[in-house]
């Protein structure tokens, strides 16, 4: 038999549970209506999911498998699927990062780079500030040669309110160390872009 189980803050759910019920009243919905009843429940544990990149240090995470190597060529993982609430207006943005860094002594666990992303993702965020907390995170932990991180996502609050912009994406970027040289920035950007399996 299927058993799924999380853990929660109980004291954090019930404050997050009665503002979720708050809001259902106050938008002229019934919180006792029988699809509804549980609505705020799991409003509250699923807000707690979304937002548990404020319990975890991605700078531990990175140390934790570090590994002396004297590799010291492009590693590249792309297309680390990601999904954050845009602190504007709490609706989410969604898209893949793509990050490489160029080893200075030590490389890390592979695994390791897209936790970071969902570190950094799971916080109410702005596209541009998350590209940046990964970038830094990777270059002061890792201290690499370079450090590169673009970042493409659509964002929910273009595309169902506001504007309504079905098929805009945005992309985001930073560099450090060897990608601010235009040839090994651009040997990423052909990598992330090309179709090899």
């Amino acid at each position: 038999m299927y058993k799924y189980f999380e853990e929660y803050d109980l004291e954090v759910s019930e404050a997050l549970k009665d503002n979720f019920k708050n809001i259902i009243e106050k938008i002229g919905e019934d919180p006792k209506r029988e699809g509804i009843v549980k609505t705020p429940e799991r409003a509250a544990k699923a807000m707690q999911f979304l937002m548990q990149g404020y319990d975890a240090n991605p700078e531990e995470i990175l140390r934790s498998a570090m590994f002396k190597e004297t590799y010291n060529e492009m590693v590249l993982v792309k297309d680390i699927e990601l999904y954050s609430l845009c602190e504007h207006h709490m609706l989410p943005f969604f898209g893949k990062a793509h990050i490489a860094y160029i080893p200075n002594g030590h490389i890390v666990g592979l695994s390791k780079l897209p936790r970071i992303v969902d570190i950094f993702s799971r916080r109410m965020q702005v596209q541009e500030r998350l590209t940046h907390d990964i970038l830094e995170c990777i270059n002061s932990t890792l201290k690499p040669q370079g450090v590169a991180v673009v970042i493409e996502a659509q964002h929910m609050c273009m595309m169902m309110r506001g504007v309504q912009k079905q098929n805009s994406v945005t992309t985001t970027s930073g560099f450090r160390g060897q990608f601010e040289k235009i040839e090994t920035r651009n040997e990423f950007m052909n990598l992330i872009s090309s179709h090899l399996r």
